[in-house]
């Protein structure tokens, strides 16, 4: 029977490295020396017996065919070739039968088919390690983290080509593959509102900037590290749904959070497809009676992009407070000065108001003109004073708080403003970081499957497609 093997084997290689390491150790006094030396003797001598194991389950799986079909065609035995692939007792080597076609152009390996392990040189356990670990942090700080934690340290660059692979599975699947996640996951019963947001967040890429206009250097004295890089913005979108408010609450619950992310790309035709998508999927699971909310910052191409597409026609739309209240505090000192008494008293007024009354941005709009017209301000401050009212006046349709916090809607952007943070800019905008797209992409995706709760769905989409390769 193989487990029989499996088990001789294992024990074998268990008792040889125990006494191997272990012998001197035990016999001594116990110190936290003897102990720690103990300690590494079971952990090799575990990580042997794993290997013995396994090895002797895979070879007792191989085929002495001399001749095998695989989609029709038929391929006969040619030789036995060894395989040194990492799995998670570290790195392992086993022979298997190569066969070939009658043309010597095509092999096939019947053992590594039967496995998932065609063109494959770490097994599954390792790949979803070293993907999840890179979707947190850099190649070079998961080698680090596994040498102290794990029996399996692939090499920085090993780990990195494995997780630009994994990247470009997700890349050229991802479409049905979130397809069947979101037709599994459901809307709590709940849900009192759906709430749409996006945001936009720098990512500094590693390729030349568009030049506008006239040169601001003469030829030959850019710098050519500066001239290599870019900031772009890569788009994050964040789809929350709420709970109703309780007399006990002046916040609705957020009951679920999804987000989507995409590298930067001109128009946005990529990350718009997919936030579209998802928005799809939970507005058909969603009651009828549920409020639909788009709510960003004050970004005239997102707002434009929001207000000249059919399919936002029914939802309302609201500006994120924090940012008028921003924008509020950039009006008061353009009025009365940085840090001064009478900004504050101004600012905190406004605030409250822009807060509790219907009417509040018509106030804003109101004393902002009036202390234009009866206050002598420098030229620059009249400057910020009027760019400051141009934008509640754009923007106060979108401007109901008072009436959003009646009905126990949300008024901020927080999910996605955190998201922008948490998603990208903790992994991508760390110092000296340049990215190209697609490799900025490939984590991003991941970064992103973690951060919706939605790796292990993912993860077994990508389990099946290399089964069913």
């Amino acid at each position: 029977m193989v487990i029989e093997q499996m088990i001789e084997a294992a024990i074998g290689e268990f008792k040889e490295n125990l006494t191997f390491f272990c012998t001197e150790q035990a016999e001594t006094a116990l110190t936290a020396q003897s102990a720690a030396v103990i300690t590494q003797g079971v952990q090799k001598a575990l990580k042997a017996t794993g290997k013995a194991a396994f090895c002797a389950f895979l070879q007792a799986k191989e085929q002495t065919k001399a001749m095998v079909v695989m989609n029709g065609e038929t391929f006969g035995f040619k030789y036995d070739s060894a395989k040194t692939f990492e799995g998670l007792w570290g790195r392992m080597s086993i022979r298997r039968r190569v066969y070939q076609n009658a043309a010597d152009d095509k092999s096939y390996v019947p053992l590594d088919a039967a496995w998932g392990m065609q063109n494959e040189g770490m097994t599954i356990e390792v790949r979803e390690a070293l993907a999840f670990s890179c979707a947190h942090v850099t190649p070079e700080e998961t080698h680090q983290l596994l040498t102290k934690t794990a029996m399996f340290r692939p090499h920085p660059t090993q780990i990195k080509r494995a997780v630009e692979r994994i990247g470009r599975h997700i890349s050229q699947n991802y479409e049905g593959w979130d397809k069947r996640i979101r037709a599994n996951e459901q809307v709590p019963q709940n849900t009192h509102s759906l709430v749409a947001s996006m945001d936009g967040v720098n990512v500094l890429l590693n390729e030349k900037a568009a030049q506008r206009g006239r040169p601001k250097q003469r030829p030959g004295t850019q710098n050519s590290k500066q001239a290599s890089t870019a900031y772009k913005n890569a788009m994050v979108g964040s789809i929350s749904l709420y709970g109703a408010t309780t007399p006990e609450q002046k916040r609705p619950p957020r009951l679920v959070c999804r987000y989507n992310s995409h590298m930067p790309e001109y128009g946005g035709a990529t990350f718009k497809a997919k936030f579209e998508a998802e928005l799809d999927a939970v507005e058909a699971k969603c009651a009828p009676g549920v409020t639909k909310v788009m709510l960003c910052d004050g970004a005239t191409q997102i707002w434009s992009y929001v207000e000249q597409h059919e399919r936002y026609a029914d939802y309302e739309t609201l500006v994120d407070y924090y940012h008028s209240a921003e924008h509020l505090a950039l009006a008061s000192q353009a009025l009365f000065g940085d840090g001064t008494d009478e900004a504050k008293r101004w600012y905190d007024k406004y605030a409250e108001r822009l807060l509790e009354d219907d009417s509040g941005p018509d106030s804003i709009l109101h004393s902002i003109a009036y202390y234009c017209k009866t206050t002598k301000l420098s030229p620059s401050r009249a400057k910020k004073a009027r760019t400051q009212y141009i934008y509640f006046k754009r923007n106060k349709p979108k401007m109901r708080y008072a009436e959003f916090r009646r009905r126990g809607l949300p008024i901020g952007s927080g999910p996605v403003e955190a998201a922008c943070k948490t998603l990208v800019k903790t992994r991508l905008g760390r110092s000296g970081m340049r990215w190209s797209r697609k490799g900025g992409q490939n984590i991003l995706a991941l970064r992103t499957y973690v951060k919706s709760d939605r790796w292990d769905e993912m993860w077994n989409q990508y389990k099946q497609m290399k089964s069913a390769a």
